[in-house]
């Protein structure tokens, strides 16, 4: 992507000033994205983008610039310009580039950008047509494609220089059922590090079925009450709450700057004992995984809590510094137009001892959110809200009738002190996550656990 004597150069130059750190991120990517409304495509767009990042730090502050050209005239202008925002005494560097040996936790077989359009398509249509003909309540459906395959190449001051291919594809269905001049919304989407080949492994016209199945289920359901009571969160996409309300909170972007509830609590209880969360950016061919993060780091397993114990932080170089922290493989990037910064990859709360059955019947009562769907987060406190796609009350240790219009209010730390069982039922589910460095892809997952107070946020009485 760039020769070795082109970096060696733009770095030398980024640190012409006094610079005590120099980094370069190349970035070729090539993308489709598709989008089908009532069985019709509407837009799709292919295409490359491409481009370079340079860092430059100088203790815990840093310099940030990208171009699109990667002529060397222009990434050392680039380069010398940036470093003008440090005039220090320069130091003596001597680059030793040495290229690393990266481990392959995604196996791709089949590249999207060899595939035809049209047998894209056609996958669009099979979801298409398991979603509108489910039943006759489901007045539109929404069917998004997307493939990409994302080629890096990350340098350094330090010796570093790796590079690395990510492959994703994902299918999105969205159904809207429609009853009385009411809408509800179903939603299936899933997505994986894979080739074109991961359309062996789903069947898009059963994803169809669900996203339906969903919509129709809410659409017939009777309003929810409120109130505080027990909480039964369904696994996979459930995740999602411990990933908003809990998972930035651990991200050094904030623990750094003590904005976190969780700064300074190393080894200190931070949730009940029977909860042990992770993040773990090795999964092979999981969505939110890759072989090295955005710094260049291979990605790991990282122990966030264990048994209710803080144990790790999501940790980049700049805000590692900040903390005298060793990097996590946890820096990352939407694109080469954004420095990168602590970010999850696959973040899951670990399994426990219960089966889903067990829990559900020693509640006496309260509300199964069998799927969550979108919430807003305050970072700096843990208070969530986050509405609940598919919900259905819990009536004398079982799982009754379908519920709509439930909100899940509280508090994150509060809600990690308040689980106190966690099921046996492990299950990751796929997502994008938006902070300071742009969308990247994520997975959340959890088994089923029980929340045993919860403000439940009804519709009941409005009506």
């Amino acid at each position: 992507m760039l020769n070795k004597n082109i970096i060696e150069n733009v770095l030398y130059a980024a640190l012409s000033t006094g610079g005590d750190f120099a980094e370069i991120f190349v970035e070729d990517k090539y993308i489709t994205n598709m989008k089908m409304v009532g069985g019709l495509l509407e837009n799709s767009i292919s295409g490359r983008d491409y481009g370079v990042g340079i860092r430059i730090f100088n203790g815990f502050n840093s310099v940030y610039a990208y171009t699109n050209d990667s002529s060397e005239e222009n990434l050392m202008k680039v380069a010398k310009e940036a470093a003008l925002a440090i005039n220090l005494e320069k130091k003596d560097i001597i680059l030793n580039l040495m290229k690393s040996d990266i481990k392959n936790n995604n196996k791709v077989i089949v590249l999207p950008k060899s595939v035809e359009k049209s047998k894209k398509i056609e996958i669009m249509k099979r979801g298409h047509f398991g979603a509108k003909n489910y039943d006759e309540s489901i007045s539109q459906v929404t069917v998004s494609y997307l493939d990409e395959e994302q080629n890096v190449l990350i340098a350094n001051s330090e010796g570093l220089l790796a590079e690395d291919q990510r492959v994703r594809t994902r299918l999105a269905i969205q159904s809207v059922a429609t009853k009385r001049g009411e809408m509800q919304i179903g939603y299936s989407a899933p997505g994986a590090s894979m080739g074109f080949e991961f359309y062996d492994n789903i069947n898009a016209e059963e994803h169809g079925k669900e996203a339906s199945r969903i919509a129709k289920t809410m659409i017939n359901a009777d309003l929810c009450p409120s109130g505080k009571m027990p909480v039964v969160i369904h696994n996979g996409f459930g995740g999602v709450l411990f990933h908003e309300a809990c998972g930035h909170g651990l991200e050094a972007t904030s623990v750094a700057k003590e904005t976190s509830v969780f700064s300074n609590k190393l080894n200190k209880k931070v949730a009940s004992p029977v909860v042990t969360a992770i993040d773990d950016g090795t999964i092979p061919n999981e969505w939110g995984t890759t072989n090295i993060d955005d710094e260049g780091i291979p990605t790991k397993k990282n122990l966030l809590i264990e048994n209710g114990i803080l144990k790790g932080y999501l940790v980049d170089k700049l805000n590692g510094r900040r903390m005298n922290y060793e990097p996590t493989g946890s820096s990352r990037r939407q694109s080469y137009k954004l420095p990168p910064t602590s970010r999850m990859n696959n973040t899951y709360i670990a399994e426990g001892k219960s089966t889903f059955e067990e829990i559900v019947s020693n509640t006496e009562s309260g509300l199964f959110a069998k799927k969550l769907g979108g919430g807003s987060v305050n970072p700096a406190t843990g208070d969530f809200n986050f509405a609940v796609m598919e919900g259905y009350l819990i009536e004398n240790g079982k799982i009754t009738k379908p519920v709509r219009g439930a909100t899940l209010i509280g508090n994150g730390s509060e809600v990690l002190e308040k689980i106190d069982m966690v099921g046996n039922n492990l299950k990751l589910s796929q997502g994008m996550c938006g902070s300071v460095s742009g969308l990247v892809p994520v997975n959340v997952g959890q088994p089923t656990i029980r929340v045993k107070s919860l403000t439940v946020g009804g519709r009941k009485g409005d009506e």
